[in-house]
This record gives structure tokens, sequence and C-alpha cells, in this order.
């Protein structure tokens, strides 16, 4: 992981390591001498999803907190169990001429979540901290970095949540999707000395879970800073409400000696039921025909030969390594989206009159760096690569690169048919992974997809592909982390960028015309499942842009999901909740 920055500003970034430590040598469990009445016990996992044994209505605000405590110690002691990937992706800010907050530099984190034993995270990319409870390693008296388990911590209000160490105010009834909460401000009591959350919480009022809260963490210390945070808890299972989204700013962050830090990030969760998404549960489903009844289906039972053997060895390394990537959650299941890019590929191939010979697949990547590439006949483009990207016209030019890499014949290390290949650790696999091209046929991909693109539908489009290019090669310098690739090759280098050719036939890039979209910002396009891992187009409705600001390309913005409750058997239960509770009640005993 690259550092942050120099000098005494940076210093204020070992916050993340007092995250770390947030609350986490608690027990989740009531202590000695809590009174019982305020500090239920922790539920064990098995824990049904609904509250049982409670009034049949909640009338004051203390019957409200004492519901909340609860469900917040059964959701600790679920997430204890689970270990969803987290991927952390920060942009440090700068104020231009005109005042507006612009990208300068940015970061990267993405690794698995581990709470068994507090907060910890297993990195993918190799940071220095991950898997460390501290997590700080000073390169150098004034030099420190970005920690990653900083942010995963913000998914978890406090560890040890008990109405005692708090204080409560009832603000008003507001509506989160369909979702109708209670909003309550929080404060940790007066000479309290352990940091513990201050800010806002929205309590879902069926079952009083926490959908949301949002603020930062007090007091501070001496040394260290807390960052404020936006966390987002979606219901991906009856009854039971996970992290997935956090969003994470500070505009003028005071770090000693007149510097500041300002900076936004997004941290995303998913892969909660990754087991669900093998296939080795499949066995128990297989039924067992007689061997009288088998019968061979092939028109004429024969050995391959030696072409079509090839093509066999070459599809089973494809096979082997798209399910790895699928168990360990960085490839999304075949969904909508698919289909969306196997239309592309079909146009494509239709008004060239190619013939594969072969299936072809098309998959999603589910983290946020932009890139594409092929693993044999499958083509796989990042989720961040399809939000940024502006139109379909843009989107066939990442296809017709890497349909390109098909029909020219590039061909995949077929190493991966050994399945044996693929025994490895999931943090390792960007680094035992490896799908990129040579310079040569990186060439004469992009000669070809210019090809395939002038005979398409989308010839007339052309210029809106090479104003996304443009953007991309003014971004690239600021957004090295963005633009970096894992797996693939990157699409744009320092003195390159991928089908170049485009940029001729683009138009001048414009940033204050409003009608001139050359990219999107960061999370505007793809919706995911955090517990499936499907993904989906967002069903956002198009806003009409006030200022040229808003534009924000490649940019991070504030999560506003659309909260939905599943349904346990059918019909949706009334809520509970008979009368608002009043502020005169903040203060229970």
């Amino acid at each position: 992981m690259q550092k942050v920055g120099s000098g005494l500003r940076w210093l204020a970034v070992l916050l993340t390591c007092v995250c770390a430590a947030l609350a986490q040598d608690s027990a989740s469990q009531a202590q000695p001498g809590t009174d019982p009445k305020t500090a239920p016990a922790s539920a064990p996992p098995t824990a049904p999803a609904q509250s049982e044994g409670m009034p049949s209505a909640a009338l004051t605000l203390n019957d409200v907190i004492d519901r909340v405590v609860q469900r917040e110690h059964y959701f600790m002691a679920q997430i204890r169990h689970m270990h969803p990937l987290v991927e952390t992706y920060l942009q440090d800010l700068k104020n231009d001429s005109g005042g507006n907050a612009v990208p300068v530099k940015d970061e990267y984190f993405l690794g698995r979540l581990d709470m068994s034993e507090g907060t910890d995270d297993v990195s993918f990319v190799g940071q220095p901290g991950f898997g460390h409870r501290m997590l700080g390693k000073l390169t150098g008296i004034y030099s420190l970095h970005y920690l990653p388990m900083g942010f995963a911590q913000m998914v978890v209000m406090d560890s040890d949540f008990q109405k005692r160490y708090y204080k409560f105010n009832f603000v008003r009834r507001e509506f989160l999707g369909e979702l109708r909460c209670l909003v309550i401000d929080v404060q940790p009591r007066d000479g309290d000395k352990t940091s513990r959350f201050l800010g806002r919480i929205w309590v879902e009022d069926q079952d009083y879970n926490i959908v949301r809260f949002n603020g930062t963490y007090s007091p501070q210390p001496k040394i260290n800073f807390f960052f404020h945070f936006d966390s987002w808890r979606l219901n991906l299972r009856p009854g039971l409400w996970l992290p997935a989204y956090v969003y994470t700013e500070e505009s003028n962050l005071k770090t000693g000696l007149s510097k500041s830090l300002h900076f936004k990030a997004q941290t995303r969760l998913w892969g909660y039921d990754l087991k669900g998404l093998g296939k080795s549960e499949e066995f128990t489903q297989i039924l067992v025909d007689s061997p009288q009844s088998v019968k061979d289906q092939s028109d004429a039972a024969s050995d391959p030969s030696p072409v079509v053997a090839e093509r066999m060895w070459e599809r089973q390394a494809e096979e082997n390594a798209t399910e790895r990537l699928l168990k360990i959650g960085l490839l999304a299941p075949s969904g909508e989206v698919d289909k969306i890019m196997a239309t592309v590929v079909n146009n494509l191939l239709i008004t060239n009159n190619i013939d594969l010979q072969s299936d072809f697949h098309c998959r999603v990547l589910m983290t946020s760096p932009l890139e594409s590439f092929t693993i044999g006949h499958t083509i796989v483009v990042s989720r961040g690569l399809l939000d940024v990207l502006p139109d379909e016209a843009s989107l066939a030019m990442v296809i017709a690169h890497e349909l390109s890499h098909i029909v020219l014949g590039h061909r995949l290390d077929t190493k991966l048919a050994f399945n044996d290949k693929l025994f490895f650790p999931d943090e390792e696999s960007f680094q035992r992974l490896d799908f990129k091209r040579s310079a040569a046929d990186e060439e004469a991909a992009d000669a070809k997809a210019i090809e395939l693109l002038k005979n398409s539908p989308y010839k007339d489009k052309l210029g809106n592909a090479g104003l996304f290019l443009k953007s991309l090669q003014q971004h690239a310098p600021e957004l090295p982390r963005l633009i970096r690739p894992h797996l693939g090759n990157s699409l744009a280098g320092s003195k390159s960028i991928r089908m170049s050719t485009l940029l001729a036939s683009a138009p001048a890039l414009d940033e204050k015309r409003l009608d001139q979209i050359a990219a999107l910002p960061l999370g505007g396009r793809i919706k995911v499942d955090p517990w499936s891992d499907q993904v989906e187009l967002s069903k956002a409705k198009p806003v009409a842009l006030a200022s040229a600001r808003e534009k924000m390309e490649f940019e991070i913005t504030p999560f506003y999901p659309y909260l939905t409750r599943l349904a346990a058997g059918g019909a949706e239960k009334m809520a509970l909740t008979t009368t608002t509770p009043t502020a005169s009640e903040n203060n229970p005993k």
C-alpha cells in the first residue's frame, strides 16, 4: 500500500488504529454489576431473527432502547461468525481554482473481515497493517499510512453497546426507503473515558434493529483522531440486518501546525453467503439412474479430434479459474448484467459475420478498480468500470477489445486446467492469478476492436467512447489506484491508453458543458446484493444537473440505499410502536 502523504498532516491517519481498538476488548455480554433490565445478555448465533418474549407494544423510549440493545447484541453475535469481503476506496481532495474539491490522490484496500476476536482483516493487496490489531506501521517519523481496518471498524457502532453508557434523545420518525424509522441522537455519558459512538441512529420500528448510524467516536484522543462516517445495514435475510456500505468524509480535520485532512471514502461489504455460491451441496441432489438406463446422448460416440481436445482443455482451465473467483467472492454469479453485456457481444458478432465456433460468457468482477480481461471465452468487466461508463457505446468499446482477444485466438495459459494450481489462500488471489496479455496482443486487439466497432450499431457513437477515454486519460495521474488493474491489463498508463485511435474522433473535453457526460461517478450504475453477490442495474432515475460540478467523473459520492424489509412468512407485520417516545425519557436509569 502506498503512503497517503508526508508531514504532520498525515499523523491524523493514526486515528484508524484507535478505531480498531474501539470497544473491542469488551465482551458483548452484560458485565458484572449491570442492571439486567438495561443490559440483556447477547443472543447466541442461533437466536431467532424475531425478538421473543417482549411486550406487545413499546410505549416509551426506555422500552425502545431496551429492544435496540438486545438486537445490537444479537447483531454482534451474528457478525462474529461471518467473513465478508470488505473494500475501501479513498480519494484525497484539494480545492481547485473555483473552490471545488477535486481528487488529487487515491488509496485502495481489499480484504476479508474477521470479527471472531475483535475487528481484523486479511488483505488481498498486501497493505501493511492487515492482520494486526493496532495496524500501525510507522515508516518514518512524519510518515504514516491510511490503515484499512479503521474503515472496516465503522461497521460496528459499539461492540459493547449498553444503555447505561449513553444518553438518548428521540428526534422524530423518518422513512428510509420503505422503512419507517425512529431517529435517535446518541451521546456517551459524561465522565466515560472509553471511546464510544457519538451521533445519530436510525432504528426500524418493527424489530428495532439499527439500520443506519451516522457520526464519529468520542472522546477524541490527545494525539489521534476519529473520522466521521455514515454506516448502512441492509436486511439480507428475514430478521437479519448486516453492514453493506460505509461512507467516510472529512473536509477540514485539523492535524496540527495548520495542516488539515480532506478526503472521501467508500467502504463496501459483500460475500456474506459464499458457501451458497458453491456447488458442493449439489451432490446431495444427484439422482442416480440404473446403469442400463444411461445412454450416450451425443450424435456419435467418438473421441474428440485434436483440435476439439485442445479447445476442451482450454475450456477446463477457464472453468477452473471462474469457479475459483466465484468461490472467493471476486466474481459475481451469472445474472442480468451478464445478459446486457452478452447482447453487446452478439451485436458485434452478428454485424461482423463472426462465428466463434463455441460459446462465450460475460461476467462481472466485484471490485472497484477499472479493468477488463478475458479468461478463455469469458469476458470479465469490473463493477467499477461498469459504474463509470457513460453509455452503451462506451461499454461496446470495452467489450470489443476483449472480444477481439477471443476472435484473434489469443490463448489462456492452460496451467489452470490442473486444479491443484488453484489451491491457495483467498488473499493470494491477485498474486496467483494473472490474465494479463502481452503488449503485442493488446495492440492487435485494439486494431481488431476498431474494425468490429466500425461495422457495428455503435459506429456513429464512437465519439462518446473517445470522450470517455479522454476523461480517463485526464484523471489517471491523480487516481492511480482506481486505474490500476489487479488481474488484467491497464486501461490507461503514464504513456498510453487503450483504444487510443478513438481519441481523435472524440469532441474536445469541456468540463463546463452540462450536456457533455464523459464519465459517471463511482457507484451510480451497478447494485450489489451483499448476501448472494448478485449484481443488477440500479433503478435510480436520471437527474438534470444543476452545475458542472455535479458531473463528478470517477469520483466518490455518499451512499443512500433504498431500504426494504424481507418479510418472514409472507405478509409484513404492523409496527409495534404505538406512541411517539418523548424527549423527557432521554435519560433512562
